[in-house]
């Protein structure tokens, strides 16, 4: 069945997603120690305020680019995360030479394409940052892997960089277009769909089928087999999240436990899982983003578009 989503409905499920995925971030960080191999949950969480990252800031821009143009337009994305980015938000050396290279003038085109040697980042960083992209689109699962293959070339020229974004969008579409029709998809059903919206000769293809495979096992075994994003690769980071986002569609707080108790790249499992489960769950609802949590994280930013 076909519907039309309304431009107010398409930026409050982005909006959700967003908040899903800033707090996710935030508190992930919290419990972030680099080469620790897993970090401890506690019930009683640190205070806030919980300060997000890059992951956020680039979603933001992402949001802001969708409420001001009605889609993804690559130069308008490509000058708002040059423009906006704060390199004390912890991005990756290589996303700041790169967002330098586009801020000084080089074409986005050049600078995603010279990454690495010329063979371009496969990065989990497109990936981060795009579940209110596919919340924004939970009308059209075509239309979002389009959307979220556009997002990502901006900084990923590499297939498995840009895969990982158009992966994570298409859950977060699955998963905003099930909140809407009342119907949460059984895990298999829902991973099965996100490896449908990829190339079957990809790292990042295999990776999601593995999952599958691994429904039902433990959260453990999963990290073990699929990885928990310490490499800072899509392939090594995506699967997981959305084995977990699909296992936890409907207890976002259950969700993001498992990727603090995976460890890995805590903060970005968390943001991916948080920004799909709360496309689905929405802010301060039964098994929703916590109200508290929300509150303990730090505002974002003033230039975000307010909600209508």
């Amino acid at each position: 069945m076909t519907f039309t989503l309304f431009p107010d409905t398409r930026l409050a499920l982005a909006r959700d997603a967003l908040a899903g995925l800033s707090v996710g971030d935030a508190l992930g960080a919290m419990f972030f120690v680099p080469g620790r191999p897993t970090a401890p949950w506690h019930d009683d969480l640190p205070p806030g305020p919980w300060a997000w990252s890059d992951d956020t800031e680039m979603a933001c821009s992402v949001v802001t680019v969708l409420t001001e143009a009605g889609e993804i337009d690559r130069d308008s994305l490509a000058s708002a995360f040059a423009e906006r980015y704060d390199p004390a938000r912890r991005y990756g050396a290589g996303a700041v030479e790169l967002l330098e290279l586009i801020r000084a003038g080089t074409p986005w085109p050049v600078a995603a394409a010279s990454a690495f040697d010329g063979q371009g980042s496969c990065g989990n960083g497109a990936a981060m940052r795009v579940a209110p992209l596919g919340a924004w689109y939970a009308d059209s699962t075509r239309r979002a892997a389009d959307q979220a293959r556009a997002s990502a070339e901006v900084t990923h020229a590499h297939p498995e960089g840009i895969a990982g974004a158009v992966a994570v969008t298409v859950a977060a579409s699955l998963a905003a277009r099930a909140r809407l029709d009342g119907d949460r998809p059984e895990p298999a059903r829902l991973l099965g769909a996100v490896a449908g919206a990829l190339d079957p000769g990809g790292e990042l293809h295999r990776g999601v089928r593995r999952a599958v495979a691994l429904l039902g096992h433990s959260a453990g075994v999963a990290a073990d087999a699929l990885g928990n994003g310490s490499r800072v690769t899509a392939q090594d980071t995506v699967p997981f999240t959305l084995w977990v986002a699909a296992t936890h569609l409907d207890d976002y707080p259950a969700a993001i436990r498992v990727c603090v108790e995976a460890g890995g790249d805590v903060d970005t499992t968390a943001a991916i899982v948080g920004g799909v489960v709360a496309a689905y769950t929405g802010v301060g609802t039964p098994g929703g983003v916590p109200d508290g949590w929300l509150a303990a994280r730090e505002p974002l930013p003033t230039w975000l578009p307010a909600h209508p």
